[in-house]
Parts: structure tokens; C-alpha cells; sequence
């Protein structure tokens, strides 16, 4: 029951942490809403892997949302 769901990662800058964290959740319907204090919240299934896949010390890039800036595409089923 743990509101960061199965993993968490937490982010630091320069030896500190920034309090922002890569984390899953227990409301995965809540993922891509204004529902977080600045986390970076995931599918339970992708935080799991990224867990696996990232030793302590690698590097993080946040990027700004884009998706309302992309040009429109056509979904492909």
C-alpha cells in the first residue's frame, strides 16, 4: 500500500536530494494528470523495469511536456 507504488527513484542534484522522485503509483488512471507534487509518476510494470535497468549514479534528464506543442499524427492501430 505504499503510495509510490512498487519502486521508487529518488533524484538528487549535487550530492543532494531534490525531493523529486521517479515512482509508481496505486492510482495508474491518474498517470498524465496534474495529480503529483512534481514527481514523475509511472506505470507499475515501468518503474519496475527502469529500477532494474538504472544503477545509483545515473544520470536523469526531465524534460519539459511536449506533447501539446507536437505536430498532430495519425494514431496507428
Amino acid at each position: 500500500n505504499n503510495p509510490l507504488g512498487p519502486r521508487a527513484l529518488y533524484l538528487h542534484r549535487n550530492g543532494a536530494d531534490t525531493g523529486y522522485r521517479l515512482h509508481g503509483t496505486l492510482e495508474p488512471w491518474s498517470i498524465g494528470t496534474d495529480a503529483s507534487s512534481g514527481c514523475i509518476r509511472m506505470f507499475p510494470e515501468d518503474i519496475i523495469d527502469l529500477y532494474q535497468r538504472c544503477p545509483i549514479g545515473t544520470a536523469v534528464q526531465v524534460l519539459p511536456h511536449i506533447a501539446d506543442q507536437a505536430p498532430a499524427s495519425t494514431p496507428v492501430e
